[in-house]
């Protein structure tokens, strides 16, 4: 699998790093405990499409979203993720 990172260019996958289905949002503080449950150990078992997130450690060190078929591995969609350069990218 290949993995065309925003900053580098197309990559081997060995240089990115899986983090995990990129849907859940971190709970605001004070959220109750259930909310930190749900929030830290609950996933979805996607088979299909989902977005996650991807970290290019091999490379330019920037956290990526990436969308991608579960089934398939076919990637439709790969974009800095919230925070980790987007502004670099749209100038």
């Amino acid at each position: 699998m290949r993995i065309t990172c925003p900053f580098c260019g197309e990559r081997d996958l060995g240089e990115f790093t899986y983090l995990g289905d990129a849907k859940p949002m971190r709970p605001e503080a004070g959220a109750s405990e259930d909310d930190v449950f749900d929030y830290v150990y609950l996933r979805d078992n996607v088979a299909g499409v989902m977005d996650e997130n991807w970290y290019h450690g091999g490379g330019c060190r920037a956290w990526l979203k990436v969308t991608r078929n579960t089934l398939t591995h076919e990637i439709s969609a790969v974009e800095p993720a919230a925070g980790a350069g987007a502004r670099q990218v749209a100038k």
